[in-house]
């Protein structure tokens, strides 16, 4: 697997249309590129960039413990990779990153993709406090995981998924829960006006659909969709239909 600005990544840009900015895509807390189904990373006529994040998947380095952190490594990463704009699509705390790099760096963002995100994100303290107990690590993985999925998920999926994220050391998803916890932007979504798709799983409980609602309601050029039996990683539980949404929110903004 090839990697960039010591990220390691996955490329698809098989008969993609090399006038159109390509795709970055950015996983949740505890997750990796593999939180991206292959009906995504190998979206049609498109480049695709399929990132893990440092201390993640396949990358070395430390995890951190703020979203602008991680919004500066990918940054590192555009550079590096000569990519002057990108339609930025983020998972849960990938959405948060994407949301600063437009914030931050509004020249580099063509457009977002918001998958299962919020304008902030607070975590239970429960959930913070059982991350920080290196002993009660699995037990914390075991509930987070649990509240990605709806009812309606397979169990080999909720395994597997369980599985990826017992992976990544326990500073580091404690980092990315904190991270996550103090990500707030609900007083800046205004200035951000490039095109956002929105999407969320009506079964979401790690980030419930108000608050996708929220980011609707606040964003000015953008677009939300309900995804009906679907919970918090709804680019594995609905990857098709994801894929479709995402291929129809591009077509919109190129025609």
């Amino acid at each position: 697997m090839p990697s960039a600005a010591k990220l390691h990544f996955s490329l698809h840009s098989k008969n993609a249309d090399r006038a159109r900015p390509p795709l970055i895509f950015i996983h949740g807390a505890g997750g990796s590129l593999l939180t991206f189904h292959p009906e995504l990373r190998r979206l049609q006529n498109e480049t695709i960039y399929a990132l893990d994040l440092p201390a993640h998947g396949e990358s070395a380095g430390e995890g951190r413990t703020s979203v602008e952190a991680y919004a500066d490594n990918v940054l590192d990463f555009m550079k590096s990779m000569d990519i002057d704009s990108a339609v930025v699509c983020g998972h849960s705390m990938g959405g948060a990153i994407a949301l600063t790099l437009a914030l931050k760096n509004p020249q580099t963002v063509r457009a977002l993709a918001l998958l299962g995100g919020g304008a902030k994100l607070r975590v239970a303290q429960s959930i913070l406090d059982l991350l920080e107990d290196p002993a009660m690590f699995k037990s914390a993985v075991e509930r987070i995981n649990r509240a990605c999925f709806s009812a309606a998920a397979s169990p080999d999926l909720v395994a597997l998924s369980q599985r990826n994220m017992e992976r990544v050391a326990p500073s580091v998803l404690s980092g990315d829960f904190r991270a996550c916890n103090l990500f707030d932007a609900t007083t800046r979504l205004a200035e951000i006006n490039c095109p956002t798709l929105i999407l969320c799983g009506a079964d979401d409980r790690m980030t419930p659909p108000k608050h996708s609602q929220y980011l609707k309601e606040n964003l000015p050029d953008s677009q939300f969709h309900l995804l009906e039996n679907c919970g918090h990683l709804l680019t594995l539980e609905q990857p098709q239909e994801v894929a479709r949404l995402l291929k129809k929110f591009l077509e919109e903004i190129y025609e």
